[in-house]
């Protein structure tokens, strides 16, 4: 076995890792607020989410194709680009759940693919694909790719809606439910949240899992260019991808390692969501849960890598808000968003240092 075929196998474990790690990271996102309501017990709330987050992997494959060809030029990419990428991205998400803070695993990820194919094009910015227009070879239908398009701007709009939506979502419920009593409330919002968490899930399924896919992608389409996988023993043969696309085998395995993460749980992330930034009951936690699962099951369609954390707190903030504007601890929040800003710089310049390191 070649020593570029040991590397190619490590960074498929680690970008393995990351998905597993991104589930235990993110498992917030999907039940911090089911939880904190008391409708389900943390590992009854597990078990949904896991089951959700299986389901939603397998929903589509656009988010994969815009992470694996639409943010940096893939001849600048190797097996050590992509090694170092994960690194990065890794590093901050252990960070930023030892705190607590609930940063974007999908941000990490960018971020480190920026920062490491820039350092294997030794600093030529050219590589990152700032924007380009897209045609569609079947349709003639011409979309805009690249980091402003699908990065970008969606990481600035997609918290506003959350934000706004959440408002706007629990303004209209407390208006429906304005006459009823709060043991009828609470009894029926109980049950709706169920469904609510489910679809929370399955949108952080169909949103995150889809990354790390379009990373294994990206790597098994540069390992086979590159002709690593020229002679591999026929047991090896799957991992030969002759042209981008996302293979059955690489949604099962991504969908069950996210799956798995979910099942670890990601307690100190849940405590800050669930708990710390604002107190809910079943109604605010379906009015969140509705409003970001909706988000993300839109920007996934459209192949927008959207951050599932940035989503689902922004409508924890919006549905807080409506309820009452000094019920959120802002202090919190700055923190949060400190996370937030400082996240794709940061995995950049690791993946960056980590590339220069090892090479």
């Amino acid at each position: 076995m070649t020593s570029a075929l040991i590397l190619l196998l490590v960074v498929l474990l680690v970008v393995l890792a990351f998905e597993y790690i991104n589930g235990f990271h993110d498992t917030a996102n999907a039940i911090a607020t089911v939880v904190s309501t008391k409708v389900l017990t943390p590992r009854q709330a597990l078990a949904l989410a896991a089951t959700a987050n299986l389901i939603g992997a397998f929903w589509g494959t656009a988010v994969a194709k815009t992470i694996g060809a639409g943010l940096v030029d893939i001849a600048h990419v190797t097996t050590m680009t992509i090694l170092c990428a994960m690194l990065g991205g890794i590093i901050w998400n252990l960070l930023t759940w030892y705190f607590g803070l609930p940063s974007s695993s999908s941000h990490a990820l960018i971020g480190g693919l920026c920062g490491a194919t820039l350092a294997s094009a030794n600093g030529n910015w050219h590589v990152l694909i700032w924007s380009k227009a897209k045609v569609d070879a079947k349709t003639g239908a011409v979309t805009m790719d690249g980091i402003f398009h699908k990065v970008v701007i969606p990481m600035i709009t997609s918290p506003v809606l959350g934000f706004v939506v959440g408002f706007i979502v629990m303004g209209l419920l407390f208006w429906l439910i304005r006459n009823w009593r709060p043991h009828t409330i609470n009894t029926v919002f109980a049950k709706l949240q169920i469904v609510s968490a489910a679809y929370m899930g399955f949108g952080h399924g169909f949103a995150d899992a889809q990354k790390t896919m379009g990373i294994i992608a990206l790597t098994l389409f540069t390992a086979t260019t590159a002709g690593t996988l020229d002679n591999v023993p026929s047991i090896l043969g799957f991992l030969r991808t002759p042209e981008f696309e996302v293979a059955s085998w690489v949604k099962i395995t991504c969908a069950l390692v996210m799956a798995a993460g979910t099942w670890a749980g990601g307690w100190r992330i849940i405590k800050t969501l669930g708990h710390k930034m604002v107190k809910m009951k079943p109604v605010h936690g379906f009015a969140a849960e509705t409003t970001a699962a909706t988000i993300l099951a839109v920007t996934g369609h459209l192949g927008m890598p959207v951050s599932t954390t940035h989503t689902i707190t922004t409508s924890i903030m919006g549905v807080g808000a409506a309820k009452r504007w000094n019920s959120i601890r802002w202090s919190l929040v700055e923190r949060i968003v400190w996370a937030w800003v400082l996240t794709i710089p940061v995995t950049s310049a690791l993946s960056y240092v980590i590339y220069k390191v090892l090479t």
